[in-house]
């Protein structure tokens, strides 16, 4: 069963899973974010994490966009399916308009770039776990 977050709930109470298949990327923001007191998650394998999705229906995912196996926009598609109450937020080292248009149409609560400050990205989080 998972519960609703509210404004006031504990970062702990809230997943955030990491999906990005770059593990200095993955290594970096699950420290910024466990520094933070958020309980992470790592997947450098979109599908592993839809397969964990499947079960689990994480809060708040933080996918990059550009992946070998299946590029963010398709993980959002079949996450959305899967899950449609969880926040997606793209973090990604490519500023592609078309790219971020389609994202934020699908319902993705935040585009970001990597090069961009922790403040923005954290930010990003905090809103996205009060809903």
């Amino acid at each position: 069963m998972r519960c609703a977050v509210s404004a006031t709930a504990s970062k702990q109470a809230v997943t955030v899973c990491l999906v990005d298949d770059d593990s200095s990327v993955l290594k970096a923001t699950s420290r910024l974010l466990s520094f933070g007191g958020w309980k992470v998650e790592l997947f450098s394998d979109p599908t592993a994490f839809l397969r964990y999705a499947q079960t689990h229906r994480p809060e708040i995912v933080v996918l990059d966009i550009w992946m070998p196996v299946m590029d963010g926009l398709e993980v959002q598609r079949r996450l959305q399916a899967l899950s449609p109450s969880t926040r997606v937020i793209v973090l990604t080292s490519n500023d592609d308009g078309a790219v971020r248009s389609k994202a934020m149409d699908a319902g993705a609560r935040a585009f970001i770039l990597k090069t961009e400050g922790h403040d923005e990205f954290l930010a990003a989080i905090e809103s996205a776990a009060s809903g």
